[in-house]
């Protein structure tokens, strides 16, 4: 056995009990008002079987986290107010949310919500996964009439919101119009591009957010502050047969009258809330739950806006709040009164116009983005409300992330203009503090202080300049296990313990949803396929050649030139280059098999899925040239 494999996880220190303790005396813990309304309306639990897949692989197991229980004090090594968030998101099973609405929650990241029409059901974001989709719905038919679906509505364009589709309705109903999808303007492109553009590094940084690699334990994952974690099932897709793209604009879905509020850039590049006329009741999509949400998710992905957010919030007051008696949303317990209901949605209007603004003031002070964030403090209303804490998102990283919104990642300050690479860095920093041994030997001592932060980014450098160190890298574990300890935000915390285990045992292979699934390929229009094979592009196996290709899409009635040269790839709708290397006529779907790995490309050619002209191999060149990713590439080493 190495030695990293001894490591085990630590005990709490005395800093991190002081820690934790410190914020007892800061937040009213006596008040119990959540646990109350997350109770309300229970009809029945999820059932305790573990959900596998076709080789018997979990897919989701709703008795893993059994070890939170309601009425037990946080552990030391546990953050006190992610404990309590952590317990009411245990509060599992299928809820009355009021007449006609119901809410599974907890057999997903994300709640599934069902909706009772005049001739069927209308299901909202059936979760991440088809397989505990389905099993939400059958928990729902045991309890409640056995209806058809005969909607489906996506807030928005996240995968926890659409993944589970196909567990819930067939595609042929949806292509024959018996079920209706519903789904802002913009949600297919969003939905597409982001699990394919940045797709593997996006998906290896959520094994890191979302805990998947960790064991749930009092030491581990205890979940990601919006649920527990996301399921390992099939990730699948349906496009949408309504969008949605104007604020104020009505639907009647079986026999209720929906009336939306478009969104787009708050939560997601594109989103909507709705109001149902019928049940007073408020739809609030993700841009309110009870927790200060990410702008920007740690799992990487585009900045969102926390003004226009904030501006969204604002709205759906003027238009619903005299007559709104439930907001529930798609993650979380429901908030039930008019008066409790425009609480709630004018703390968290004002926690992001704050975030907005307050970053802003104090940049226009000449304060850096680290600067904002250490310093910055939200009204004490706000941040005493745990609805507003950052279980999820963090003030510290939406400040951040607001600050490279306006003004980038540059702080002005021109020596941290060109910094040298990480590895670099290292080794000039290890020479500088004497060599490995005296490093470590300061560091132990800011360890033993409690200074853990400073002690991970010091020891990084050791790291970074020596990844065979193993001493440094237990150290740097440590350090990390003990912030993950104090972490208030589910997020943090599974970075930090994700990246102390990584340090101990090296890369570990683990279960992790694949966002880049088959629907999402087949989903992807020809213009973002391009884009995704020119991203793809190897400019050094493709530097000085050149190379042009017609293709003639016969099934969608289009043709592209695509060009090669000066190590890229573009690509032009309706133009057919005079003097193009080989021709080629095929079909969307013989792509998407080829992308799927159903086929090969000589398959193709020889079956007559693929008829060519000119040149055969240049298309064959062009595809060498495609580089391949690696999901398991390093994090926290070089």
């Amino acid at each position: 056995m190495s030695a990293g494999a001894q490591e085990q996880p630590k005990p709490a220190t005395d800093a991190t009990k002081a820690a934790n303790a410190k914020l007892m005396q800061e937040l009213p813990f006596n008040d119990k008002t959540s646990f109350e309304l997350a109770h309300k309306g229970f009809v029945a639990p999820l059932p305790q079987n573990v959900l596998t897949g076709p080789q018997g692989n979990a897919i989701w197991d709703p008795a893993k986290y059994g070890f939170i229980k309601e009425d037990m004090a946080a552990p030391d090594t546990v953050n006190p107010s992610l404990w309590r968030q952590s317990q009411l998101i245990n509060i599992s099973g299928l809820f009355k949310v009021t007449d006609g609405i119901y809410q599974i929650r907890n057999y997903d990241l994300s709640n599934m919500t069902i909706v009772e029409g005049k001739t069927g059901i209308t299901v909202m974001d059936p979760l991440v996964s088809s397989e505990t989709a389905k099993a939400a719905l059958d928990l729902y038919f045991q309890n409640r009439p056995k209806k058809p679906v005969v909607a489906v509505i996506y807030t928005h364009s996240h995968v926890d919101h659409y993944g589970g589709v196909r567990g819930v309705v067939n595609e042929a109903d949806v292509k024959s119009g018996k079920v209706k999808i519903y789904a802002p303007t913009g949600f297919m492109e969003a939905a597409v591009a982001e699990n394919i553009m940045a797709g593997t590094a996006m998906s290896r940084r959520a094994s890191y957010m979302y805990g998947n690699l960790l064991p749930p334990s009092p030491t581990g994952q205890i979940g990601a502050g919006l649920g527990t974690t996301t399921s390992a099932g099939t990730v699948t897709l349906i496009p949408p047969t309504d969008l949605i793209g104007k604020t104020g604009e009505t639907r009647t879905i079986d026999g209720l009258t929906y009336v939306f509020l478009y969104a787009p850039g708050s939560e997601a590049p594109a989103e909507f809330l709705f109001y149902i006329k019928e049940k007073k009741a408020l739809n609030a999509a993700e841009d309110s739950a009870h927790t200060l949400h990410n702008t920007y998710s740690l799992r990487g992905a585009k900045i969102r806006e926390p003004l226009p957010w904030s501006k969204y919030l604002n709205q759906a007051m003027s238009l619903w709040g005299n007559d709104v008696q439930v907001m529930y949303g798609m993650h979380h317990w429901p908030v039930f009164g008019n008066k409790e209901v425009n609480q709630h949605l004018a703390q968290q209007r004002d926690m992001y116009r704050y975030i907005n603004d307050e970053t802003l003031r104090l940049a226009n002070k000449g304060l850096t983005m680290t600067e904002i964030a250490e310093q910055f403090k939200m009204p004490k209303a706000i941040a005493t409300n745990f609805s507003n804490r950052g279980y999820y998102g963090s003030v510290n990283h939406n400040v951040k992330a607001t600050y490279v919104l306006y003004l980038g990642w540059f702080i002005g300050n021109p020596a941290t203009l060109n910094e040298l690479p990480p590895e670099e860095t290292g080794k000039r920093y290890v020479d500088m503090m004497g060599g490995a041994d005296n490093l470590m030997k300061k560091a132990k001592e800011y360890y033993d202080k409690g200074d853990y932060r400073f002690v991970a980014q010091v020891v990084n450098n050791l790291v970074f300049a020596d990844p065979n160190n193993q001493a440094a890298k237990n150290l740097q574990a440590d350090a990390l296990e003990q912030m993950g300890y104090q972490a208030e935000s589910g997020p943090w915390r599974n970075f930090y313990l994700t990246g102390a285990k990584e340090l101990r045992e090296g890369i570990k292979k683990g279960p992790t949803p694949d966002t880049a699934s088959a629907d999402t390929v087949r989903a992807m229009d020809l213009d973002l396929f391009f884009d995704y094979l020119g991203m793809r592009l190897d400019t050094e196996k493709a530097e000085g050649k050149k190379i042009g290709i017609n293709l003639d899409f016969t099934d969608l009635k289009k043709k592209y030139a695509l060009e090669m040269e000066n190590g890229v790839l573009n690509h032009t709708e309706g133009r057919v280059l005079k003097n193009a290397d080989t021709t080629l006529t095929l079909s969307r779907d013989t792509i998407n098999k080829i992308m799927l790995k159903q086929t090969t490309l000589k398959d193709a050619v020889s079956s007559g899925a693929i008829k060519v002209q000119g040149n055969e191999g240049k298309l064959e060149e062009l595809m060498s040239y495609l580089d391949t990713f690696d999901f398991w590439f390093p994090i926290v080493t070089p």
